[in-house]
């Protein structure tokens, strides 16, 4: 359904309709000889006046493979003719529209056993898929139906047997309504249920290389943040070693950009070393998360190293100025995939001169005719082939002073780079991800004593709250080019929460708090199923789709319904109020058989049921924000690793303070003959009030702050 009071409008000659809209991805079609409607009535109601089956092509501004069928089809004035014949033609960003998305990859995935983008469907006008599947080239190849033949195919069928067409999308509509609408609640997942998600990653580890299975490899964080809080609460040394193996040979692979900083979004093999090239922002911040919590639980300097240079990277590049964070930034550049990131060794020795060229050619693993085959002959990914404290200690040298001489080294191929024709970078400015990047940076933030990066978080928040909301406090989803759009979905509502409660815990400043509650209770009134439990992906009273989706599978990033479920814990812990325990216990009892039969395939959800079985602690500190014994106290705190830990904070100075009223059982906490004083509650039992920071740390679980000890 379009947007209400959109007017249809002709578009310029040798452009199509898409030449309307804010889309990065849908403008980047805009001069297709395809004649391309956006989603909505006209493009719906043309298809049922010509009698026509619609083609929905799905795809995102980063995506490689997106840019290949464009290339070899849609630009193509011979198969746009025959798609402009046959079809109503529609294009859909998925990250703008993740609602449609939602639909018709579930159908994809169903039918194809796998998915992916490009997404092709093909749909009657009702918009009931009766054909899907990803990436087609113009013509067959290698067993794939070609675009050519495919329309043809369609064609006769729609014509000759349209009985057969009608009843294949009713059955798959019938079917999608099944797995996503009917569902019985459990009994909901137990503690054993983390036990087997455990050993489901533990037997797909990789020894050698870290990460979880083979190529392609996806770095999946919530993997890893999943297995600390395992660790945390068992004392299982395996699960540390397992993150602490896959964060070092990731940061040394050449899925990380050892110039410019950030990851890129996947190994296309086992060992990390040849990315796909794009980079999203929901990767950098969900990663981020990972460093910064290994870094607490270990102490291990080179994770918080990390950590900060990925942040680097999105404050200085995917940074927009009025505090939101761009969605991603493209593989190709000038048509190449990688190009913009590849090194010969000839331009090494022309930039760095012999000597420093030599180290780089052996520390990062270059080769004169090339490590990587691809375009660019001689090209090479920059990658670690060993620890650069082994090289230190080959060489002679100090850690830290080869660091230093790599840094420099770095600056200028930085520098260089920089004089390159970049990548296409997708500006829009999405909620969800930018919940995750928030959250992201309130972790660093804490961990780290990091202003800057709470600074940036609370940009990002104020834009958000103040650009895309409405009057009423519904969220929009996407805000690009001056134009904020698209109703806010589920993930919206739930990561931005999660930014909003830790950023509260890192700055206490209530407010935050508040508008995690406020965010928390619509999204509970707009998307909570009140039949069966869990929240629907779209909300109540917006755009009718064939069937509303409803998930908990995680999978690039975590589902709507598995941060929810996290963030509902942590606001029972941080208010008190106990309603917020029984909404996320009916999340597991509706997805109870999903949980149960392959517990690793949810393994935030996993985070959520580590919460929930009792090993919570509530944490209430009274005491002046100005005074050295407070500060002194939160130094000290923010330096254990305690993922079951809520924090709250109450001003002793504050008269009424906005706390209490968010959080009513801390009115009567008081600090001890003026100091800070800590309340330390576990299973909703209480000890006594302590000024000890020492008792506080032991209490967590604790030790020496962690950005206090010695680092590599």
């Amino acid at each position: 359904m379009p947007e209400e009071g959109k007017v249809d409008k002709i578009p310029p000659t040798g452009k199509n309709r898409l030449v309307f809209e804010k889309s990065p991805y849908l403008l980047q079609h805009a001069d297709n000889p395809v004649d391309w409607y956006p989603w909505g009535d006209e493009a719906f109601d043309k298809a049922r006046r010509d009698d026509k089956p619609v083609f929905l092509s799905i795809g995102y501004s980063t995506c490689h493979w997106c840019h290949v069928m464009a290339h070899e089809s849609f630009e193509d004035p011979g198969v746009a003719a025959l798609m402009n014949d046959a079809f109503v033609n529609i294009k859909v960003d998925r990250e703008e529209r993740a609602d449609i998305d939602a639909v018709y990859m579930s159908a994809c995935q169903m039918v194809r056993g796998s998915g992916g983008w490009p997404l092709t469907v093909i749909m009657t006008p009702e918009a009931k898929p009766f054909f899907v599947a990803t990436y087609l080239p113009r013509t067959g190849r290698h067993g794939m139906t070609g675009m050519v033949d495919l329309v043809a195919h369609i064609k006769t069928m729609w014509k000759n047997r349209r009985k057969e067409v009608d009843v294949a999308s009713s059955q798959l509509a019938e079917h999608l309504e099944t797995v996503f609408a009917r569902r019985t609640p459990g009994t909901g997942p137990g503690v054993d249920t983390l036990d087997r998600a455990f050993s489901e990653l533990a037997a797909r580890f990789d020894e050698s290389n870290g990460g979880f299975g083979g190529a392609p490899k996806f770095p999946t964080p919530h993997n890893l943040l999943f297995l600390l809080r395992y660790w945390k609460r068992t004392g299982e040394v395996r699960a540390l070693e397992m993150v602490e193996r896959t964060l070092d040979h990731m940061a040394r692979g050449g899925i990380y950009d050892h110039v410019g900083y950030g990851f890129h979004r996947y190994s296309t093999d086992e060992r990390w070393f040849v990315p796909h090239f794009e980079k999203m922002i929901y990767d950098q911040a969900l990663i981020a998360m990972a460093y910064t919590e290994c870094f607490l639980a270990t102490g291990n300097g080179a994770y918080k190293r990390t950590a900060e240079e990925v942040l680097a990277y999105v404050l200085r590049d995917m940074t927009d100025p009025a505090g939101g964070f761009y969605s991603a930034e493209d593989a190709d550049s000038e048509g190449i995939e990688g190009k913009f990131y590849l090194w010969t060794e000839k331009e090494l020795v022309s930039l760095l001169g012999e000597e420093d060229a030599r180290l780089v050619v052996d520390l990062y693993g270059t080769e004169s005719a090339g490590n990587f085959a691809g375009e660019v002959n001689g090209a090479n990914i920059l990658h670690m082939r060993r620890p650069l404290e082994k090289t230190a200690e080959e060489i002679g040298v100090e850690p830290e002073g080869l660091r230093e001489r790599l840094d420099g080294i770095r600056r200028l191929l930085l520098d260089a780079r920089g004089r390159r024709i970049r990548p296409h970078k997708d500006a829009k400015i999405l909620t969800d991800w930018n919940g995750l990047m928030i959250a992201a940076l309130a972790k660093a933030a804490r961990a780290f004593g990091e202003d800057p990066y709470a600074v940036a978080a609370g940009n990002a928040v104020r834009f958000i709250l103040s650009s895309m909301r409405t009057g009423d406090g519904r969220l929009y989803h996407r805000h690009c080019d001056g134009e904020t759009a698209v109703a806010g979905n589920l993930d919206d509502y739930a990561f931005l929460a999660w930014g909003l409660i830790d950023l509260y815990e890192t700055t206490f400043d209530a407010e935050y708090l508040e508008n995690a509650v406020g965010l928390t209770e619509k999204t509970i009134r707009l998307f909570w199923d009140p039949s069966s439990g869990g929240f629907f992906f779209t909300p109540e009273g917006g755009e009718a789709m064939i069937v509303r989706t409803r998930e908990i599978y995680d999978g690039a990033i975590p589902s709507g319904n598995s941060a929810a479920a996290l963030n509902l814990l942590r606001l029972a812990r941080l208010t008190g109020d106990t309603r917020y325990d029984d909404y996320a216990e009916k999340i597991g009892r509706l997805f109870h058989e999903d949980l149960t039969r392959a517990p690793s395939a949810f393994t935030w959800f996993m985070s959520a049921l580590e919460l929930a079985s009792g090993s919570s602690i509530e944490l209430v500190i009274v005491g002046d924000p100005r005074s050295a014994d407070t500060n002194a106290m939160m130094r000290e705190i923010r330096g254990v690793y305690a993922p079951e830990t809520a924090v709250l904070f109450k001003s002793s100075v504050e008269k009424n303070p906005l706390i209490t009223r968010l959080a009513p059982f801390a009115a009567s906490h008081e600090a001890i003959n003026g100091r800070a004083t800590a309340y330390v509650c576990r299973k909703r039992a209480c000890a006594l009030p302590t000024t000890d920071t020492r008792e506080i740390v032991d209490a967590l679980g604790g030790r020496r702050l962690a950005r206090d000890l010695e680092t590599p």
